[in-house]
Parts: structure tokens; sequence; C-alpha cells
């Protein structure tokens, strides 16, 4: 007779082969009752209405919305193709937050299908789709994304409402800059005959720096007998550097949330007040809050450190080839990964300190920071080798965040525009709270994103004049929802204020 072990190795085996077939969403059909009730049971699957269900983690707490906001668009794009076959896309409005690469997990998702109920459909925490009998997007108007049906780029312009450009301008500037000439969009708006389109994006394509596009679309308006009348859509307008040469939607994206952020901070972070003269002093200064600084952090990724385990690693006295119990101690694998780290940004502080720019040694260092904050778990064998080779080659997913990091792909566009960011900015202040959310918000490594952002921002601190600032574990809940608001809201404040009363309190 099988063991209880066996019989949920069965069902997982099961949950795999849907997996492995590309199933996020799963039917009640599609796995039997007993495996069905067994994986619920054990934590691997979640009900998310009757007869749906995702695959989960068997140590997310109950009420924990990691597994659904990694699933999201997966679930919806199964779950929607189940319902209405082909008939169905996803609005113009949403089609072009995804084509400017926002895949933040939404309140709720305009849904249009030719046979659509008109009616709401809630999901779990607090999402859900709105489906509408309404035109959907078809033939050379489509665009298939990940199992989404979306309206093509050039559509989805033409059809969103002008308060679209206000309300979302970050992504609408993203999509603007990333067409390289106005052929495609010209085509549809002639055959269409969309005179108020084609005036609203003329303003909005010269409010980026595209004039030649906008002039593109008025002149061939014209020559088609059209009276178009331009208007700019945006609430002002910003330059888009190299708008229609890099197609990358990510690096503009990047590109502009720098640079609507950074007066936010400026109009509301303290001027620093610089450190004078003496680099030994601060890193002495370095060296004794390190037990506090060390505590606090790993602390806020969730790991069991205790000041008497930090000060054991600090002093050589953890040994994990000789003693069992450190040897199999995770945690202390974490501390002494995060000690030889913070000796290798302590020397990076050091060049800041003696005049380098922090762009340049941030963009020089950063990857050593990483790597030893890993080594010590690779060399006890806990991680691949592998994972010390650089920016990360799968997907990622923050715990209980609808922010849904980027791809693999962009993570290798945006992160050369980070580094040229962080060199260009002038202001101090902007480098200290930027360098730390940007970081986040692109997350380039498996693990350790958080603690590099620390490091990196505290490297930034030292470039300010302030000292090095350390993030209080009882202050996680508010931490991570001034992250939260800038990644999904492109609210930058509540950071920035975060940030300055964590400066204050050293």
């Amino acid at each position: 007779m099988a063991t209880a072990p066996e019989k949920l190795a069965d069902a997982l085996e099961a949950l795999n082969a849907l997996q492995s077939a590309g199933r996020v969403a799963v039917r009640s059909a599609d796995l039997s009752r007993t495996h069905r009730e067994r994986l619920m049971k054990s934590g691997f699957l979640k009900e998310v209405m009757k007869g749906w269900y995702i695959p989960s983690r068997p140590d997310e707490r109950v009420g924990e919305s990691t597994a659904w906001y990694a699933s999201f668009w997966g679930f919806c794009a199964q779950y929607l193709t189940e319902r209405f076959g082909e008939d169905w896309s996803l609005s113009p409005e949403q089609s072009l937050m995804l084509h400017a690469g926002d895949t933040a997990v939404p309140r709720q998702v305009l849904v249009r299908a030719k046979k659509a109920g008109n009616k709401n459909t809630d999901f779990p925490h607090n999402t859900s789709i709105f489906e509408s009998r309404t035109t959907i997007a078809d033939g050379e108007g489509l665009t298939l994304k990940d199992g989404l049906r979306l309206f093509s780029l050039e559509e989805a312009l033409i059809s969103v409402p002008e308060a679209f450009f206000e309300n979302n301008a970050t992504e609408a500037r993203t999509v603007l800059a990333i067409i390289p000439d106005a052929s495609a969009l010209l085509a549809k708006l002639l055959d269409g005959g969309h005179t108020r389109a084609a005036g609203r994006l003329s303003g909005a394509f010269r409010s980026i720096g595209s004039e030649k596009i906008a002039d593109e679309i008025l002149s061939a308006m014209k020559a088609a007998d059209h009276d178009v009348r331009e208007i700019n859509p945006f609430a002002q307008s910003i330059r888009v550097a190299n708008a229609g040469r890099i197609t990358s939607p990510h690096v503009h994206r990047i590109r502009l949330k720098w640079e609507k952020m950074r007066e936010q901070i400026i109009a509301h972070f303290p001027v620093a007040q610089p450190i004078l003269g003496d680099p030994d002093a601060y890193l002495k200064a370095m060296d004794d809050i390190y037990v506090t600084d060390a505590y606090q952090s790993l602390s806020i990724e969730g790991y069991r450190v205790s000041p008497e385990l930090i000060e054991k690693v600090r002093h050589g006295n953890w040994s994990p080839d000789d003693n069992p119990e450190d040897r199999a101690l995770k945690d202390a694998l974490a501390a002494r990964g995060y000690w030889e780290a913070f000796q290798r940004v302590r020397e990076s502080v050091r060049a800041v300190l003696e005049g380098k720019d922090a762009g340049e040694v941030v963009e020089a260092d950063l990857s050593e920071w990483y790597r030893n904050l890993f080594a010590p778990s690779v060399t006890a064998g806990i991680l691949k080798a592998s994972q010390l080779a650089g920016y990360r080659n799968s997907p990622v997913y923050i715990r209980q965040s609808q922010h849904v990091p980027m791809s693999v792909e962009a993570v290798r566009d945006c992160m050369p525009i980070f580094f040229d960011l962080l060199h260009e900015e002038k202001d101090a202040n902007v480098r200290v709270v930027l360098g730390h959310f940007v970081f986040v918000f692109i997350h380039p490594f498996v693990d350790g994103n958080g603690r590099t952002a620390r490091f990196l921002m505290n490297v930034m601190m030292a470039a300010a004049g302030r000292p090095w600032t350390v993030i209080q574990v009882e202050d996680r809940d508010t931490y991570m929802a001034s992250l939260e608001a800038a990644s999904v809201e492109e609210d930058i404040e509540p950071f920035a204020t975060f940030i300055a009363k964590a400066v204050d309190a050293q």
C-alpha cells in the first residue's frame, strides 16, 4: 500500500505534467479529485474560483497574494481562452500598458468578447475582470503576447481616449518612443479616417521630440483631404532621449520614471550636509554600525539571524567545516555572505569618499557585492555555482507585490541604462533614492536584490555626505509599502519621505 508521501508524490507528478505543458490555470477536470484535494491540503494548489485553481507553495501564509500575482496574467490568458476561444481581447488601454512593459497586476482588467455577458467576475485579492460585448482586436489589429490577445500598438494608440495620455503618461510616452516611423500608424489612420486620433497623436509625438513623425501624420492626412487639428494630450511636454531609435519599451520607461520622480525627490528630500574630509572616520563609523546593519538588513529579508550569530561570523568563530550545527545553518551562510559583501562595499565607499564618481564605482563593483553575498552558500553546496554568474536567467516574483519584475531580456536592456542614469544624475539625493528604487524595480538578480539595493543606497549616501543608514526591521511594512507605491502607482514621495526619516534617525 502506498504511503502518504508516495501518494503526494503521485499528485505532484500530475501537477508537474500540467505545468510542463504550459498550464497556469488548472481546471477541476485536469486532475483527479483525490490528487486535487491532496495538493490543496499540502499547499501546492490554491482555488481561484469554483472549478479553477493555480499552483502555489506550501510556505505561503494563509491569505498571502504571491501565488496569485505571480500567476495572474497566465491565468487570465487561459481562463479567457477557455471561455471565449479566440473571440476576445483585452481593451486598448490595457493593451497599451502591456506594450509599454507594465505588467503590474491591475485591480480590474477590461476584456472585450463577442459573447461577453457585460459583467464583472471577482478574483482573489480584490482583483477582477470586466467583460463587455464590443469590438475586439482581430486580423492585423491583433497582437498575441504570452497567450494574451492585445490590440496592436497602432490600433491601441488610435482607440484609447485622450484621458489615457494624461492618466498614464509614462506608458503613453514609452509606446510612442518605440515607434521608429509613421508608416504603420499612418496606414491605419488614413484607412479609418481617424482625424481626431491623428490630431492627438501628432501632438503627442511632437511633445516627446518626434517632430518628424508628427509632421508626417499631419502632411499625409492633409494630402488625403482630412482636416486635422493638432493637440497635445499630455499635461506637459517631455522630450524622450533616442525616441524612435531604441525599440525596448523598458529602456524608455526607466528613463521616463527617473525623469518624473527626480523632481518629486528634490522637492521632499532634505539638502545634504556634506561630511568633510575624513574617509577613515567614516569607515570606522561603518564598522561600528555593522552588527546593527547586518541584523536589520538580513531580518528584513526573512533570515533568522541574531546579533550573536553575526558576531560569531565577524570574529571567525563560525566553522561550517568543523561544526555540524554551523554546517546545517543556512542563516549562518547568509550572515557570512553579508559580512564578505560588506567588506567589499566598504572598499567602494572608500573610493567614493576619495573622490571617485559614485555611479562609476557602483557599476564597477556591484557584481562583486552580489557574488560575495552568495559565495558561502555556493561553497557549502546550498546554491548552484551558476547563481554567481550575474543577472538572472529566469522570472522572479516579489512576495505579495502587484509589481511583476521585468523579463530576463528586459533586465539586460535596462541595467546599462540604470548605470548611465546614476552616472548622469547630478543631484546626490536623487541618486540615493532612485538608485535604490530603480534597482529593485528592475530586480536583476534571482535573490539578494533588497540587500544589494541597500548597499547601493549607502554608497550613494556616502557620496551625498550622509551617514551609513540602517533600515529597521520594525519599519519593514512601511518600507515595502512605499516601494510598492513607487512601483505600481509611480508615486515616489512615500519612499523618499521614508528614506529621509531613516537618515534623520541615524
